[in-house]
Formats: C-alpha cells, structure tokens, sequence
C-alpha cells in the first residue's frame, strides 16, 4: 500500500548499533554507584538469603512483604556503607568488578550446594589445590557467571565517574552514609520482633548475605593469619613410659586420616550395604558413633591432633600450637606425614613430610590425582632406614567431592548406575550415592590393605592402626551436598564419621591392651577429641597434657 513502506522503522544496522553503544556513557557519582551496586548486591547474590529468612512464611500475607522490604531496605544499607567509603575515582572501577566476579562465583556455589561463606569455610576455599578447584567447574557455572557477573561489568565499562571537588564529595558521601544508616536501622526497628527472633534462632544466616560475608570472613582470615607466629611448643615433657624398657619391639603406629567419609555408610555401622567387606574380614574394632571437631578440613585435621577440640575449641589456639606428631617427635619417635589430599594443614610442620597427590605413578595417578594406594607405595622403603619406633600419618583423598567416580578404580564400580560427573545436579540421588559407596568400597580397600602391610611388618614391630575420618559428607538430604556447614546447624551427616581401630596379637601382649574390653567401649560415642590422648595412653607416652578421661584404651590396659 502507498505510503505504508514510509511509515514502518527501518531496521538499525550492526554498525549503527555499534556506534550508539561507543556513544553510549552514562555519567554516575561515586554516591549514587555505591547506591546501584547495592541495589544489585541485594538482589542478585542474595537468593539463599531471601529462601532461609523468608522460609515458613505465607506469600501472600502483607507481613510477610513488609518484613522482605524491611530485609531489603536492611541488606542494600549495609552493602552501602561498606561500599562508600572506599569508591573514588581511582578505586571505583576495579573494586567494583572485583565483587561482581567475586559475587557471581559465590552465589552459584553457595545455592548448588547450599554453603555458608563464614570465616572456617572461607579458609577451606582459600587452601583448596588447584586439583579440587578444578574440579569443581562445571558447565552450569557459565551462563550464571554471564548473568551475574557478565551483565554487570558490561555496564560498569560504560561509566563515567562525575567528577567532583574533594569538600563536597565528602559531605556528600557521609550526608548519605548517616541516611543509609538511618534507614536500615529504622527498617529493623519497625520489623524488630520478627528480625530479633530469626537472628537469634539462626545466627549463622549473617554469613548468608552476600558479599558482606565474604568482606567480613575474609578479614577474620586475614587477621587470625597475620597474628600467627612460630607455634607454641606443647608436650616438652614428653617422654616414653617406663615399661618401654621391657619390650623387645619397637612399635609402627599408622595413623590413617580419612577424607569426607560418613558414619551412616559405613557398612561396619549396620548401613544396608556392605562397603567394608574387607574391614569385615579383619579383627578390627569400630567405633560407630564418633563426632568430628569439624565438616571440613581446614577445621577437622587441626582439631583432630590438638589436646584440646571441639569441648573447648579455640581455633587460634589450635593453629598457633604445635601438634600431638610434635609431641611423638619429642618422646622419640619418628614421626613421616604421607598425604595424598592437600597437606597436613600445620599438623606437620617441621617434621618430615611426602606429599603424594601428583606421584606420577600409572598404575596409580591420571596426571591430576593419584588413588590412596599411593600412600602405600614403596613404604616398606621407609622402614629401611633402621630400626626405631615409628608414626606414621597416611593423609587420603577419600571420598572428597564432588567427583567420587574418580575415587575408585574401575574394579571397585559395584554400585550402578554411578554419577560420572562433578555437576551433581545432572544425577540422581541414587547415581550420587552409588558413586560415593563405591570410594567407600576402595577406602575399605586401602584400609584392609594397610593392615595386611603391617602384618608383614611383625617380625620386626609391635604394629597398629587408628582410622578416623575427618568430617562428613552431605548427599542430597534437605537439598544440601558437599560439606562445610557451620558447626552448630551441620548435619549429622556432615559431623559423624567413622573410626576403626586394629591392633596385631604382638601390640595387644606388649602394651597388654584388652581387645574385648576395647570393643565394648567402642560401642559407647567418642569424638576427635579422643584421638589426641588415646593415642599416648596406646602408645604409653608421658606427659602432663595426657587427660585419661579422653583415653578411650585408658581402662583396657593393664
């Protein structure tokens, strides 16, 4: 029709569209940038928040929107005044773009696996390897990453920053810092029954907000970090016991430290499969109810070699002291850390140490993790150097996730079909337990094969061993996986984990230990706190730290 050509918008050529884009920069201060962000922080990083503080109530109800709006007004004020004062001209841009990535890696792992970012787990992630880093990349990080992140720095290299006089950027700047504060304050207050009651009944729900908990956790990392200095000596009395004098063996004690394994899969617990089947063929005693100090590493092997855990944990105690291995090196042992995970986490500082991880053996490793049958290659070599009493820390890599299938090797596949990916979100639950019963399946291996090894060794030693996981493991129960969920809301799931101990007929006549007795008290609950002093009171160790209380053997032996 006539006419009708005219009246339709020609289409915007790329080009054309390009040159609008280049000549498109919007021009902010610096106070209303820091209000912007702020907005965006409360709204895209914050979707545990807003599920865990919303959790119970009606949607439709106009308090439940009034308390949302109040949280809302809450969370956007303290993102602002912690943004504020460190936005210039200068500072801006690059801090920005920092929290936008920092904030879109957050928030996917937080919501995949259902993390708290406080101080102990913001350690974890800081002394992850790059082999358990890697792993933890999937697909799915990708188009979260371009929404939450990508978006973002896109618009923030547009910018320009309004200049302006230093007296009056000042004035302004803290004019709108006491309103903000006016506000979130005002907005508590008028909520600050209900905001009273869910502080108060969930603590932890503050390392939710992001990323003002990462702000806050990181400081408390840095500081505790930058306060450490050498580590107090503990245990300078140390000494073996008299009755050393009367045996004719030296003593081989293996301290087998597990990783991410949980009690309610342990097949010697009663679980309704078997994954210890060769455990089950041994004489060993298992523990079934034990408690660890922590649900992850950082916290748990520290704890786990401390005089002190969990009853009365002080976290810059424990890492500014040296360990029970300290105290065995003093009394005369010596004292080799084999790891096949990501260190000794200080446990072994100053003592000798084989990091294991990346051998390079091809029956055993695949050029990025070795299998724990690592920690027993070539370890009849170390007992060639002589004759001596002996502890030896064999450090696994376990069940640690979230890639169990590369736990095992192909001959321990026994529970089908298997998650074969470090995405648990594309599997089953059935697929992800299947995986990880089968890594117990090999743990149970190594276990039993360590025994075997020290069976060998008899002729020469009185041997033994002690097996402890270090935390636990979350599989999907309430939508949670992995581990590292602050210590007072975790899960049993997450806090109990299996013990075992195997002692050969030569150890139980020389130290006169009391199997049966020791069984019996097995069946009672411990706790990592046990660990430091059962093993001084098994291998007869002297010193004024020993507590017999927390000596699980202290009434089982002669």
């Amino acid at each position: 029709m006539p006419g009708l050509d005219a009246a339709l918008p020609k289409p915007r050529s790329l080009a054309a569209l390009r040159r609008a884009w280049q000549g498109w920069q919007p021009t902010l201060g610096g106070t209303t940038l820091a209000l912007l962000s702020s907005l965006y922080f409360a709204i895209a990083g914050n979707a545990m928040f807003w599920h865990a503080s919303l959790a119970g109530r009606e949607i439709g109800q106009a308090s439940t929107w009034g308390f949302a709006g109040a949280l809302f007004v809450f969370i956007t004020a303290v993102h602002f005044l912690l943004l504020a004062p460190l936005l210039n001209r200068w500072s801006s841009k690059p801090l920005l773009a920092l929290l936008f990535i920092v904030l879109g890696f957050a928030s996917f792992y937080m919501q995949k696996y259902g993390i708290y970012l406080d101080p102990s787990m913001l350690r974890n992630v800081l002394k992850t390897d790059v082999g358990e880093a890697r792993e933890l990349f999937t697909w799915d990080l990708l188009p979260h990453l371009l929404l939450v992140t990508g978006l973002p720095l896109l618009l923030l290299s547009r910018l320009r920053l309004q200049p302006g006089g230093l007296g009056r950027t000042l004035v302004t700047r803290a004019g709108a810092m006491v309103l903000a504060a006016v506000l979130g304050g005002g907005a508590v207050f008028l909520v600050f029954q209900d905001f009273a009651s869910l502080m108060r009944n969930n603590k932890e729900i503050r390392y939710l907000i992001t990323p003002a908990n990462l702000a806050y956790s990181l400081t408390r990392v840095a500081k505790a970090e930058a306060a450490q200095g050498p580590r107090r000596p503990i245990g300078t009395d140390a000494a073996l016991a008299a009755s050393w004098q009367q045996r004719k063996k030296p003593a081989l004690f293996v301290i087998v430290v597990g990783e991410t394994a949980r009690a309610a899969n342990w097949g010697l617990n009663g679980y309704a499969r078997q994954t210890t089947p060769e455990l089950a063929k041994r004489d060993v005693i298992n523990f079934a109810n034990v408690e660890s100090c922590g649900t992850n590493t950082e916290v748990s092997v520290p704890c786990l070699f401390a005089p002190v855990g969990r009853r009365q944990y002080d976290e810059s105690l424990i890492r500014g002291s040296e360990s029970l291995l300290h105290v065995l090196d003093r009394a005369g042992f010596k004292v080799l850390w084999r790891d096949n995970q990501s260190g000794c986490k200080g446990v072994c500082d100053g003592l000798p140490s084989e990091a294991l991880s990346n051998a390079g053996i091809p029956a055993l490793c695949d050029g990025e993790r070795c299998l724990d049958e690592v920690l027993l290659h070539n370890l009849d070599k170390v007992l060639e150097d002589g004759r001596g009493n002996r502890v030896i820390v064999m450090h696994q890599l376990g069940n640690h996730g979230p890639a169990y299938y590369k736990r095992y090797p192909e001959a321990f596949h026994r529970f089908a079909p298997t998650c074969d990916s470090a995405d648990l979100r594309q599997c089953s639950r059935e697929q992800i337990v299947n995986a990880y019963d089968n890594a117990l399946l090999y743990t149970d291996h190594v276990l039993a094969s360590t025994i075997d090894f020290l069976k060998r060794q008899e002729k020469d030693y009185d041997t033994a061993m002690l097996y402890v996981s270090d935390h636990g493991e979350s599989l999907g129960e309430n939508n949670l996986f992995l581990h590292g969920m602050p210590y007072s809301i975790a899960p049993k799931e997450q806090n109990h984990v299996p013990m075992v101990m195997w002692f050969s007929a030569g150890y139980t006549r020389d130290f006169k230990l009391d199997t049966a007795c020791l069984k019996a008290r097995a069946r009672q609950p411990a706790s990592h706190d046990h660990v430091f002093h059962s093993v001084l009171g098994l291998l007869d160790v002297q010193t004024g730290l020993y507590e017999r209380p927390f000596d699980l053997a202290a009434d089982c032996r002669s």
